[in-house]
């Protein structure tokens, strides 16, 4: 069956079907089972987070386009939860439901040369690189650039992975090789004062929406805390969201989309990375937003109007990784006795150092006051009363 597309909105009752199987799709899915949509996954994985709350868990490849095809002909609209389902995949979607945000956006946000090429030819702020394919190219480029410099790998490069960074000429070699002697980008070192997003969404109309400039740190290249309002002047937060405005209304954007910034010491935003989906930077917004990040994705590829993103008070979101689980399970009864903390569980099975297992949202009178109360509540999870 090939799906019949409609020019009109997707109401409620819909299907709605998810390339991808993780967090995020899991508070996407419960998001739009709140406003009466029904929600289908496809993955290669079994009993993923977006499965155990969606109406359908179909377990397939993303390559095998064939059920890509057919999963798509049994939903209204297809959207994604993360940018490394590969471009075919959302293609196939393609032939027979709309994808949302198109698949030549994922095609683009996917590969960091690419991107950065989209940035470069749009005339918008970013780090200097250069792009390598030998080691020779790469020697090259680090004379050019200068050391230090961050290797990265073109394609499928997530939390920090597929990263190296090059501090003499001696190193070269093993960052070479720690990227797989494959095509990669040599990024500029920046000397930056804190990173910052914008999360943001444009509806079918052109209509433009943004959550303000949120403060991020990460640690291990994984993302660790964020708080919203960032602590940035005035100038610097309207800057970014005109650079993050930019970015959607050039990739004509119908979803939700991330800019990821670094705020130079001299003040100056260059783009760090785009993610053309509901970001974790955003998590807060699930509990601190009349409309969150996810609810919004909803209504924008279901071409409904965008919803207002007042946020109630400020906010923190402290990561739980797999980490926590070493000695025991989480303390998480003395977690949640913090009065302004909200706990998030993704529901995956498998604690692992590094992988996202959840996350905290601290609310409190100030940006200073939630981020303490996410990272104490945070601490409290490793006192175990079974200890």
């Amino acid at each position: 069956m090939i799906h019949v597309r409609s020019r009109g909105p997707v109401l409620p009752g819909s299907a709605i079907g998810v390339l991808g199987s993780g967090q995020l799709g899991r508070m996407f899915a419960i998001a739009a089972r709140r406003m009466g949509y029904r929600v289908h996954t496809l993955s290669p994985d079994k009993d993923t987070p977006t499965g155990q709350v969606a109406d359908l868990e179909v377990n397939a490849a993303y390559e095998d386009l064939d059920a890509v095809r057919e999963f798509a002909s049994n939903v209204s609209v297809v959207t994604f939860e993360f940018e490394n389902v590969p471009a075919a995949t959302a293609s196939a979607a393609a032939d027979c439901a709309p994808v949302r945000p198109d698949g030549r956006i994922l095609h683009t946000t996917q590969h960091r040369l690419r991107e950065k090429a989209f940035l470069s030819k749009a005339g918008l702020p970013l780090t200097p690189f250069r792009r390598v394919s030998s080691i020779a190219e790469l020697a090259k480029a680090a004379d050019e650039l200068g050391l230090p410099a961050i290797l990265k790998t073109a394609d499928f490069g997530y939390d920090g992975k597929g990263q190296f960074r090059v501090t003499a000429p001696s190193e070269l070699q093993a960052a070479w090789r720690a990227v797989g002697e494959r095509e990669a980008v040599l990024e500029a070192f920046v000397d930056f004062d804190r990173e910052i997003s914008v999360v943001a969404a444009r509806g079918f109309n052109g209509d433009f929406i943004h959550y303000g400039a949120t403060e991020n740190y990460h640690r291990n290249g994984i993302l660790d805390l964020s708080i919203a309002p960032a602590r940035v002047p005035d100038a610097v937060a309207r800057e970014a969201v005109r650079i993050a405005q930019a970015v959607l209304a050039e990739l004509e954007v119908v979803g939700v989309l991330c800019v990821e910034f670094f705020v130079c010491t001299d003040g100056r935003l260059l783009i760090n990375e785009l993610a053309p989906r509901p970001h974790n930077s955003g998590h807060f917004t699930f509990d601190a937003n009349l409309t969150s990040q996810f609810e919004q994705q909803l209504r924008a590829v279901c071409l409904l109007p965008l919803g207002a993103v007042t946020q109630f008070t400020p906010a923190a979101m402290a990561n739980l990784l797999g980490d926590l689980w070493d000695a025991h399970e989480p303390d998480w009864a003395t977690a949640v006795s913090v009065p302004d903390v909200k706990l998030h569980l993704y529901g995956k099975l498998t604690p692992r150092p590094g992988r996202k297992m959840g996350h905290l949202t601290a609310l409190s009178s100030t940006p200073e006051k939630a981020l303490a109360d996410a990272e104490h509540a945070r601490r409290l999870l490793s006192y175990s009363q079974a200890g």
